[in-house]
């Protein structure tokens, strides 16, 4: 009876181990999942939701199998890796097979060969400094001095003469079509070059200039084809939003930044890279309709602009088409994915009940109206002037526009606002799409928006005065602020600079004025966020309270991918108000970028994963959108002001410049 009782304890003990065992085994599990996805990845590049790409990085958190040794029959594809070759003595029923295998992988190996052209080569590289201290720039000169020489641009397709009255084309190419109005100064004002007529400002412009040829530079040592740069493992990267295809993101954002910063010869590499290798017949990825929209289909728009290059516009309308199986819903609101050859489409599964996101279908306006212009196609333009018209009619509480729009039911899923991210260039696109193209309805719908916003106390002022965006949750406002509303600076003194109430009737400026006064309020606010850190270089949020003003409580907020935002609202408030202290600012941005972005003695620039670090870890990714974006901001901040006249371009949320119907004759009519 004892012996039972002991057995039964003793079957009872084992039981309890084992059942400690298993829950420890479980969670030791769950400890190395969460810390997967909250802590080892890089954050991923710019998107609306801000959330942190996962998937992605998972490669990358396990060591690589150490190479086998040399066998016979080893294919090389060229490329990083190699096909796996003929293992020894292989059993002789799967010899048939094998051959088989090998012949389908070396076919489709040639087939990829014949796309791929030679990598460039990097051109006149300059010795770039890699201290930002103003002192030094008198001895560093121009990376390129004759680079807005004509001679330089003779050899640049379609590249207009400075004199404007006739293109200048390299005999070898057709001849493109340029406005026969002054071309490089006139109607559409300068579209390159334009110095500064200060000598000093004239060298900080060069520096940034340096800046953008290191990026580019190292992007096509270590990176060329691939979507970004990782500038310290000196390799390609692609976030989540292209998927795994590698479609050259930084080459099309890039564009338009070589093209008006006078780098011609680099334009052209990519120029070419983009006719011979960019074929999104043969793209196999999921892409977001976003990003596609606002990075290739305005950067190919903008560089067609600025060119006349048809080939451009033809890659435009290309993938453009692609695009249009996404609006395929009751309600014309688009999904937010879509797989470029099924034509299939979904929207996130993280999206409240499988949502649209607001800013993210509410930016796509300004690209699809100069897309169905310049093609002559109007498809385009009725698949956005429907979101429209759903989005008007749509109920708004309290005048407001929540960040999640249902695509079949046309109705908010859920109660919040915000000027950062998830909302921010939904309302940019209203302002712009009336600046673009005199659209009424849209700047009736952006002035509600905005004065929804200050009735409802999103515009708020902190304890010392300083003024910010808030968001609010079911009616609960929550006082932080994201880096990516801090455009809002911009938009809004480019909303007083354009405000009908005072170009049509020339006396009622109170709106004007309040908007203006506002645009300078946030921008300072945006810059104490910023002299706020030990980088002096802003966080990703920041917040404000009785304890803490303009900075990040939470250490995933702390974050800095070189962000444009910031940058975006000193050029936007320097171009409209001329006042100096915008260009210092600038500088001050300018000078701690290449302080603590540099990415060693590699070059490139990348992230940083704490702004408030002396010594920040750099997160290595170079951005698509800093070339596209940051550097070009910066190097308008140092030019005059002809160069990309507000008054004729209007920028897409994209940094990439369209020309304004009615005022810039680069607003190309179609041709066929």
């Amino acid at each position: 009876m004892i012996r039972n009782i002991t057995g039964r304890m003793t079957m009872r003990n084992r039981r309890v181990k084992e059942k400690y065992c298993l829950l420890f085994i479980l969670t030791s599990f769950f400890i190395v999942c969460v810390g997967m996805v909250f802590f080892l990845p890089d954050l991923r590049a710019r998107t609306s939701t801000g959330v942190q790409d996962v998937y992605e990085k998972l490669p990358d958190l396990f060591l690589a199998p150490p190479p086998p040794p040399p066998l016979e029959n080893s294919i090389d594809n060229g490329s990083e890796n190699n096909v796996a070759p003929r293992p020894l003595n292989p059993p002789p029923r799967r010899v048939q097979d094998r051959e088989r295998l090998y012949a389908k992988i070396q076919e489709d190996l040639e087939k990829e060969q014949r796309r791929v052209i030679e990598k460039p080569r990097i051109i006149g590289r300059p010795e770039v400094s890699s201290s930002a201290n103003p002192n030094r720039l008198a001895q560093m000169g121009s990376p390129n001095k004759n680079a807005e020489s004509s001679d330089v641009s003779q050899r640049v397709v379609g590249l207009p003469s400075p004199d404007g009255n006739s293109p200048l084309v390299n005999p070898a190419d057709s001849v493109l079509a340029q406005p026969r109005t002054n071309s490089s100064i006139g109607g559409g004002k300068i579209i390159y070059g334009g110095k500064d007529s200060d000598p000093e400002v004239d060298k900080k412009r060069d520096f940034i200039k340096h800046m953008m040829k290191d990026a580019w530079d190292n992007y096509v040592k270590y990176a060329w084809g691939h979507n970004e740069l990782r500038p310290i493992s000196q390799r390609g990267h692609s976030a989540s939003i292209f998927g795994p295809a590698k479609i050259g993101a930084t080459i099309v954002d890039a564009l338009d930044t070589l093209y008006i910063m006078g780098l011609h010869d680099e334009y052209k590499q990519a120029r070419d890279w983009v006719e011979h290798n960019l074929d999104f017949e043969t793209i196999k990825a999921e892409l977001s309709v976003f990003e596609t929209n606002i990075r290739f289909v305005g950067g190919f728009l903008t560089a067609y602009a600025l060119t006349g290059d048809t080939m451009f516009k033809d890659k435009a309308y290309s993938l453009g088409k692609k695009l249009l199986p996404a609006f395929d819903t009751p309600t014309g609101i688009p999904y937010a994915l879509i797989s470029l050859q099924s034509g299939s489409s979904k929207n996130y599964g993280w999206a409240a009940s499988g949502s649209s996101i607001l800013s993210e279908f509410g930016s796509l306006h300004l690209e699809f109206v100069y897309l169905s212009d310049v093609t002559g196609d109007p498809i385009f333009r009725e698949k956005v002037y429907k979101i429209r018209d759903v989005i008007k009619q749509i109920d708004k509480p309290k005048g407001l526009y929540f960040n999640y729009v249902h695509p079949r039911m046309a109705k908010f899923t859920q109660s919040h606002v915000s000027m950062g991210a998830l909302g921010d260039s939904f309302y940019e696109y209203l302002l712009k799409s009336y600046i673009q193209t005199g659209d009424n309805d849209a700047r009736q719908m952006y002035d509600d928006a905005i004065d929804a916003f200050e009735k409802n106390g999103l515009i708020r002022y902190s304890k010392s005065g300083l003024l910010y965006f808030a968001e609010m949750r079911y009616d609960r406002l929550e006082s932080k602020m994201d880096h990516l509303a801090c455009f809002a600076g911009g938009m809004l003194a480019l909303g007083a600079h354009t405000d009908p109430l005072v170009i049509n009737h020339g006396s009622d400026a109170t709106r004007a004025n309040r908007h203006m006064k506002i645009a300078e309020g946030v921008t300072n606010t945006c810059h104490e966020s910023y002299i706020r850190t030990a980088t002096r270089l802003g966080p990703e949020s920041f917040r404000f309270s009785d304890a803490l003003e303009a900075r990040a409580l939470r250490q995933n907020e702390k974050y800095y991918i070189l962000r444009p935002e910031v940058i975006e609202s000193y050029f936007v408030m320097w171009r409209l108000t001329g006042d100096p202290k915008y260009r210092d600012w600038a500088w001050d941005a300018a000078q701690a970028i290449e302080k603590h972005c540099k990415a060693g003695e590699g070059g490139g620039y990348s992230g940083l994963r704490n702004v408030y670090s002396k010594d920040p870890q750099q997160d290595d990714v170079q951005q698509s959108f800093y070339l596209a974006e940051t550097l070009k901001y910066l190097y308008l901040m140092f030019s005059s002001k002809e160069l990309i006249d507000l008054d004729y371009w209007v920028f897409n949320t994209e940094a990439h410049p369209l020309p304004i119907r009615g005022k810039n004759p680069f607003y190309r009519a179609p041709t066929h």
